[in-house]
């Protein structure tokens, strides 16, 4: 996986948590991190604070989820 298709991803759903992101890139969270870094960097995405719902199951806890936001 390149960053591109990170980016393309996250810019077609507006965001998504970094465990759902590992799921469906198969790639291990810590690998992810790097090029979330990156397109922060970059001004592309945000991470957003602790204890933002995910506006999933309901079944998680928020501070254990890690939420990344396309910002353009």
């Amino acid at each position: 996986m390149i960053v591109s298709e990170l980016s393309r991803y996250l810019q077609d759903n507006g965001r998504a948590a970094l465990r759902d992101l590992s799921h469906r890139f198969d790639s291990e969270p810590e690998a992810l991190r790097g090029m979330l870094q990156t397109l922060e960097r970059k001004g592309r995405i945000r991470k957003l604070p602790s204890n933002t719902p995910c506006s999933g199951c309901c079944s998680c806890d928020p501070a254990s989820i890690e939420i990344y936001e396309w910002v353009g």
